[in-house]
């Protein structure tokens, strides 16, 4: 028995669904064939898991460090048109008037400069989504708590109910 127990393998994780994970937005997506959506939104949510070693206190790392984190993100990308950054084909200008333009092919936009987001990502997908908030997540709780257990990541975003984008991270230090 004991033999057994010495080759498995165990994990621990915290896993967090809340209510106040969320945040509703305005977007569109590019398609590869260059469609695009009409601009729309979603109600967004976040959904997060975290993997790593217990502590000697017994626990992965504390639900009150990491709750706060995640809804101070969902809390600032609330109300806004999210952009993608990096998308090669899409024109964002700010304005000195405090408004920013927007233009892909023969679309533009202009909207109040405080209600865009424009993020570090090449279309504004749920993957990306997933990706962008997971990657802060990590930085955000290494900055004020300093090394973690945090050994893997999983955090979704859903744009609907039954569909989301998927982000992993993995420290290259635990594996």
């Amino acid at each position: 028995m004991w033999h057994t127990r010495l080759m498995s393998t165990e994990r621990w994780a915290i896993h967090m669904h809340k209510e106040y994970f969320k945040f509703s937005c305005a977007h569109f997506l590019i398609f590869p064939d260059g469609s695009k959506e009409r601009l729309h939104g979603h109600n967004y949510h976040v959904d997060a898991e975290i993997e790593g070693q217990l502590t000697d206190k017994g626990i992965v790392i504390d639900f009150i460090l990491v709750k706060p984190v995640i809804r101070e993100l969902c809390d600032w990308l609330d109300e806004h048109w999210l952009l993608p950054g990096e998308h090669p084909d899409l024109e964002i200008n700010e304005r000195d008037d405090g408004h920013t333009e927007v233009r892909y092919r023969e679309c533009q936009y202009l909207a109040p400069t405080d209600e865009v987001i424009v993020l570090p990502i090449n279309n504004s997908s749920a993957e990306n989504l997933a990706t962008w908030i997971g990657r802060e997540l990590v930085r955000r709780i290494a900055e004020r708590f300093g090394r973690t257990q945090i050994q893997k990541l999983k955090l979704a975003v859903s744009e609907t109910s039954g569909q989301w984008g998927v982000y992993h991270f993995s420290d290259s230090d635990a594996d």
